[in-house]
């Protein structure tokens, strides 16, 4: 009897755990795919650097992976300066000016029209403007 019962329960928890591992398979299975679509898709950003003697601007400008972007850069570039890039993914948009006058340093974000990220003056010398893709918001 007590073998029966033995038998009994052990059936009920594999088909228990059976059903809770295919449901958690299913869940996980959703979530891979919004993953995937996230990091196949695309989105545009605009870069806007202003200031007085920017010795150079370092940007994601769409080349790596998300969580190593290929930075590009230019030197000495020329004031109030603009550049729209193609981005993929949770890839964070990311401009960082170099500036020897930081008072007059300004960066920005903007994505659709809207400013996702400002700096100004040493914030924007520090750290710059890193924003978080518009994807994953």
């Amino acid at each position: 009897m007590k073998r029966t019962v033995r038998t009994a329960v052990s059936a009920l928890a594999v088909t228990a755990l059976a059903f809770g591992l295919g449901a958690c398979s299913e869940a996980a299975d959703k979530a891979a795919d919004q993953v995937d679509k996230a990091v196949n898709e695309t989105y545009e950003v605009t870069y806007e650097v202003t200031g007085k003697n920017v010795e150079s601007i370092q940007f994601h400008a769409g080349g790596g992976t998300a969580m190593d972007p290929k930075l590009e850069s230019e030197t000495k570039p020329t004031t109030p300066w603009k550049k729209t890039v193609t981005l993929k993914g949770i890839m964070p948009p990311a401009v960082m000016p170099m500036s020897v006058d930081v008072a007059s340093l300004t960066c920005k974000v903007i994505h659709q029209g809207k400013v996702l990220k400002e700096a100004t003056g040493e914030q924007a010398m520090a750290g710059g403007c890193v924003a978080e893709s518009p994807i994953v918001g």
